[in-house]
């Protein structure tokens, strides 16, 4: 049996570890939390709502599929189940893309819309109670801050071939 090398390995601190621990069981719990509402409330899993929404904020309520997944992180092959389950409740359609012939817009429907605005209410309200509640203004502030610069940090680099939405 092998084993990594150790060497110059930089190990989390004491501090650094039960802050890690805590982000990693915190996000866990939010999107189970987030996921469990959106289910019991609209029928949908956290991120089918994501989608619905990515469309809702999008030019005529539509988005290549590649930047779709793209946006969401995820495979273009779980973004086109998604998509699948999405049409069969009539909130998506898809629609040859006018500019490349090869590719496809997924497009949020009037019914689509119509379960953003009965289900956003309700997931906002979850969001609130789960998150913004708990904080002071100046934590929300320092949250925004830290969750900025990490995000930017993150950002994958497009030259990366093992980007989930290329797969």
């Amino acid at each position: 049996m092998t084993t990594a090398p150790t060497t110059g390995t930089r190990w989390l601190t004491d501090d650094e570890q039960r802050v890690w621990r805590a982000y990693i069981q915190t996000t866990t719990l939010l999107e189970d939390h987030l996921d469990r509402q959106l289910q019991r409330d609209a029928g949908m899993p956290h991120l089918y709502y994501g989608l619905l929404v990515q469309l809702s904020q999008s030019p005529g309520g539509q988005l290549r599929m590649t930047e779709l997944a793209k946006d969401a992180k995820i495979t273009r092959s779980r973004l086109s189940h998604a998509i699948a389950r999405l049409e069969k409740n009539g909130w998506v359609r898809r629609e040859d893309c006018p500019t490349d012939r090869r590719g496809q817009n997924a497009v949020l429907t009037e019914e689509g819309h119509a379960m953003l605005r009965r289900s956003a209410p309700g997931h906002v309200a979850a969001v609130r109670q789960a998150v913004f509640d708990r904080l002071t203004p100046e934590q929300v502030h320092r949250l925004g801050e830290i969750m900025g610069i990490l995000a930017t940090e993150l950002q994958p680099d497009r030259s990366d071939a093992d980007l989930p939405w290329l797969r």
